[in-house]
C-alpha cells in the first residue's frame, strides 16, 4: 500500500465513523473512538483497552503492566474528571476490581440516565511537560490549531498560540517557541528537553484531521505529555459541529483589481439622488464632487429635476449616456433594490450605497435582497450604511462629509462612520497625505480583502491602516495580507477583542480561542502591525511611510536627559527591540564628544547643558558607524540648545545622510516646553518622526515599524 492509499483509507475509516456518530444522534466521540481517529491520523496515544466488565479491566491492566489509568466510557458524559469518572495510577488485581466499581458507581450517581459502555483502562504516561495541542472552529478564520502549556491551569495561564489549519511541519515547530514558556520545553534548571519534532507532529496531524473533515468542530488533546522520548496524548476529546455554512462568493485577484481599479479610479460617475436642495446627502454628495474638481463626468440622476448644480439631471440611472463607472446612491433604503436593478441592467459595476436602514437595523432580508439583485448582474457593493469614500489622487470624494484633498501614500479604511470621521479629523490635523478613505459600513460585498488587494497593487498607497469590526473571511484577508505586506505595511485596528469569549465552548481549546487571541495570533502570523487604539493605528499609519526601513537590529540611544533616556530605553525592551551592546572602540568614539560627567554606553547621555555641537556630532556618529541600525533620540529644552535648534540641525544631519545614500531610522522623544510641539512638526516633515511630551509613542512607532521589516523579511525574520 502506497503513502497517498493509507492516507485514503484512514479518511474512509473517519468518515465511516463520524457517519455512525451522527446517525446515533452524537455531537461527541467516546475515548474508544477517539482512539480509532487518533490511530487513523498517526496521533499518538498511550495503549489502551475498552473493558465491559471488571474482569476484563483486570485482564487488561495485567496486559499493559505497570500502573494505569481507568476513565468511564460514556456518550452522555462529556467531562469525565468532573463525574468522578478517572482514577489514575491503578497497579494490581484488587485495586482495578475496585476502581473499575467506583468509577462506574461515580458516573451512575453523576447520570443515572447515561449509557455506559465500559471502562477504559490506559498505560499510565510517565512525568513530562503537560502542554495542550488542539483545534477549533473559528467564525472568522476557520479550521483553526492551538498548541500551549496543558493540565488543570491551561485555561487560567492562557500561554497557547493559534495557526491557521493545517500547518506545515515548519509552521508547527514555530508554535512551539510561540508561547511564552517556550523555554521550558528546551529544558530548565536541569530538566531535560522535550522531544520537540513529537510535538510538532501531534500539531501536525490535528490540523490536518480538522481541515480534512470540516463537520469536526474542535478537538482537544489534553494534556499531552511530552518528553525527551515522545509527546502521546493522555486524552483526546473530538467534538462534531454544525453543517457547513455555504460559502460566500468568491472573486479572483484578477477580478477584484479590475473592478476595485473602476471604482477607485472612474471617470464617470452616476449620484442616484442628487439633489439641489442644501442639507440633503445628495446635495452634499454633488457639491464635494463638483468642487472637489472630480475631472471625470457626473450625472445626477432625480425624476423630479432638470439640472442640479450646473448640470442635467437623468429621470432613470438608464438615461445616463455612457458606461459609468460608479453610482453613488443617496435614497432611502426603501428605493435602494429598484434603482439597484436598473444599475445592473446598465452594466454600473460599482454601487457606493450610502443609506442606512439594512441590516445593521435588523433589516437582514433587505440587505440581502441587495446581494442578490448585485450577483445577478456582477455588481461590487461597498456599503451600505457608509460615509462614501475619498479617491484624492483623482480628485474624488464621493462623500456626503467634509472634503480632503491632501494627496499622499496613506490608505485608510474604516467599519464605522464616527472613526471614519475621526480620521479625517486626524489627516487634517496632522496634515497626513492620503491616498484614499474608504467606509466600509455593513460589509454586504465588497469589503478588507478586497481593498487590500487593491491598495496593495496602487503605486500612490505606501501603507494601508484598517479599523474593522470583524472580518467576513478571515483566510481571505490573510491571504491579501501576505501578498501585500512585503512590499508595504498593514495596520490593522480591531476592535471588540472580548467579544468572541462570549460563545460557550465545548473544550479547552474552545474556551482558550476566545478573548481575541485567535485574531491577535493569526493577524500576527500574516504580518500585520495591529494599533492597540485608534490614535496608534493613526500615528502608525502616518509614521511608517516617513521612516526607512532598518537594515538590522542595533538600536541606540542618545539623549540630553538621563530620565528620558531610562524611559526610551524601557519603551524599547517593551516594543521587542534591542539596545544594542556599545563596542569599546565606538564608546571611545561617543566618549570624545560628551563631557566627563556624561555617559556613553547605550544610551548615551551627553547631559542636558550641551550645546548644539555636541548633539550634532553624536548623531553624526550614530548615523556614520555601520553597526548602529536605528537611533532614539531624547532632546531636553535649554537655552543653550533651543527647540528650533535641535530640529534644525537633526533635519540638516539626516538630509545629508540621505544624499550619501545612507539612511536610518531617527525618532525623537523632545521634553520642553510648548515650543517642542513646532520642532516636531518641522522635523516630522523632513523625515524624522518626533513627538513632544512622550517617550513612549515615538519607540512605538519605531516598533511597528521593525514588525513590519521582520514580516517582510527585511530583517530575516518572518512570520
Amino acid at each position: 500500500m502506497t503513502a497517498h492509499d493509507k492516507t485514503a483509507h484512514d479518511k474512509e475509516a473517519v468518515r465511516a465513523l463520524l457517519d455512525a456518530v451522527r446517525a446515533d444522534g452524537r455531537t461527541s466521540l467516546t475515548a474508544p473512538e477517539g482512539r480509532l481517529v487518533a490511530e487513523a491520523y498517526g496521533i499518538a496515544i498511550p495503549g489502551e483497552e475498552l473493558a465491559r466488565d471488571v474482569e476484563e479491566a483486570v485482564a487488561f491492566a495485567d496486559r499493559l503492566g505497570g500502573r494505569v489509568v481507568l476513565k468511564i466510557v460514556s456518550p452522555d458524559i462529556l467531562h469525565k474528571t468532573e463525574a468522578g469518572g478517572v482514577i489514575v495510577g491503578v497497579q494490581g488485581a484488587a485495586a482495578v476490581r475496585e476502581a473499575f466499581l467506583r468509577v462506574i458507581e461515580n458516573a451512575r450517581a453523576h447520570d443515572p440516565a447515561a449509557r455506559i459502555e465500559g471502562v477504559q483502562v490506559q498505560q499510565l504516561l510517565p512525568p513530562g511537560q503537560e502542554v495542550i495541542i488542539g483545534a477549533v472552529t473559528d467564525p472568522t478564520f476557520g479550521k483553526v490549531v492551538a498548541f500551549g502549556l496543558g493540565g488543570v491551569l491551561v485555561e487560567v495561564l492562557k500561554d497557547v498560540t493559534f495557526r491557521l489549519a493545517p500547518v506545515t511541519s515548519e509552521e508547527a515547530v514555530g508554535m512551539l517557541d510561540s508561547i511564552r514558556a517556550a523555554e521550558i520545553l528546551r529544558g530548565v534548571r536541569g530538566a531535560p528537553a522535550v522531544d520537540r519534532w513529537a510535538l510538532a507532529e501531534q500539531i501536525r496531524r490535528v490540523s490536518r484531521l480538522v481541515a480534512d473533515f470540516p463537520e469536526i468542530a474542535e478537538v482537544d488533546l489534553n494534556p499531552v505529555i511530552a518528553t525527551p522520548d515522545g509527546a502521546p496524548a493522555a486524552d483526546i476529546r473530538i467534538l462534531l459541529g454544525e453543517a457547513a455554512p455555504a460559502p460566500r462568493r468568491s472573486y479572483g485577484r484578477e477580478e477584484i483589481l479590475a473592478s476595485v481599479r473602476r471604482l477607485m479610479q472612474p471617470r464617470a460617475v452616476a449620484v442616484i439622488g442628487a439633489s439641489n436642495e442644501q442639507g440633503k446627502i445628495g446635495n452634499s454628495v454633488m457639491r464635494n464632487l463638483v468642487d472637489g474638481g472630480f475631472p471625470g463626468e457626473i450625472h445626477p440622476v432625480n425624476p423630479k429635476a432638470d439640472d442640479i448644480l450646473g448640470r442635467k439631471a437623468y429621470k432613470s440611472v438608464m438615461d445616463v449616456p455612457g458606461e459609468p463607472d460608479v453610482a453613488v446612491f443617496a435614497i432611502p433604503a426603501k428605493f435602494v433594490a429598484a434603482a439597484l436593478e436598473e444599475v445592473g441592467r446598465k452594466g454600473i459595476p460599482n454601487a457606493v450605497l450610502i443609506p442606512s436602514g439594512f441590516a445593521e437595523t435588523g433589516e437582514h432580508e433587505l440587505q440581502a435582497q441587495l446581494v442578490e439583485i448585485a450577483g445577478r448582474y456582477g455588481v461590487r457593493l461597498l456599503g451600505p450604511n457608509i460615509y462614501g469614500y475619498y479617491s484624492t489622487w483623482h480628485d474624488l470624494c464621493a462623500t456626503f462629509c467634509t472634503p480632503y484633498d491632501v494627496k499622499g501614500g496613506v490608505a485608510l479604511t474604516s467599519q464605522s462612520g464616527g472613526i471614519g470621521m475621526a480620521i479625517l479629523g486626524f489627516a487634517r490635523a496632522t496634515n497626513t497625505g492620503v491616498s484614499a478613505i474608504v467606509g466600509l459600513g455593513n460589509k454586504s460585498d465588497l469589503d478588507e480583502d478586497d481593498l487590500l488587494t487593491w491598495f496593495g497593487e496602487d503605486p500612490r498607497t505606501d501603507c494601508i491602516a484598517m479599523h474593522l469590526e470583524d472580518l467576513k473571511d478571515g483566510r481571505a484577508f490573510v491571504e491579501a495580507a501576505r501578498a501585500t505586506v512585503p512590499r508595504k505595511p498593514v495596520v490593522v485596528l480591531k476592535a471588540g477583542r472580548t467579544a468572541a469569549g462570549a460563545k460557550a465552548a465545548g473544550s479547552h481549546t474552545g474556551a482558550l480561542a476566545g478573548d481575541d487571541a485567535v485574531y491577535d495570533d493569526i493577524l500576527r502570523q500574516a504580518g500585520v502591525i495591529r494599533a492597540p487604539g485608534l490614535n496608534e493605528m493613526l500615528e502608525y499609519a502616518r509614521a511608517l511611510p516617513v521612516l526607512p526601513a532598518p537594515q538590522g537590529e542595533n538600536v541606540v540611544v542618545i539623549t540630553g536627559a538621563g530620565g528620558s533616556g531610562v524611559l526610551l530605553s524601557d519603551a524599547i525592551t517593551d516594543n521587542g527591540l534591542r539596545l544594542m551592546e556599545i563596542p569599546e572602540d565606538l564608546d571611545a568614539a561617543f566618549r570624545a564628544f560628551i563631557p566627563p560627567f556624561g555617559a556613553a554606553g547605550n544610551p548615551v547621555d551627553i547631559t542636558g547643558g550641551e550645546p548644539p555641537s555636541t548633539y550634532e556630532a553624536t548623531i553624526r556618529l550614530g548615523l556614520e558607524d555601520p553597526r548602529i541600525h536605528a537611533l532614539v533620540l531624547g532632546y531636553w529644552h535649554t537655552i543653550v540648545t533651543p527647540p528650533m535648534v535641535f530640529a534644525e540641525l537633526v533635519a540638516r544631519v539626516v538630509a545629508e545622510f540621505r544624499e550619501r545614500g545612507i539612511e536610518k531610522p531617527v525618532v525623537a522623544s523632545l521634553a520642553g516646553d510648548v515650543e517642542v510641539e513646532e520642532a516636531c512638526a518641522y522635523l516630522f516633515e523632513r523625515g524624522v518622526v518626533a513627538y513632544p511630551y512622550t517617550t513612549e509613542r515615538p519607540v512605538d512607532v519605531l516598533g511597528a515599524k521593525y514588525r513590519w521589516a521582520r514580516a517582510a523579511g527585511l530583517l530575516g525574520g518572518g512570520r
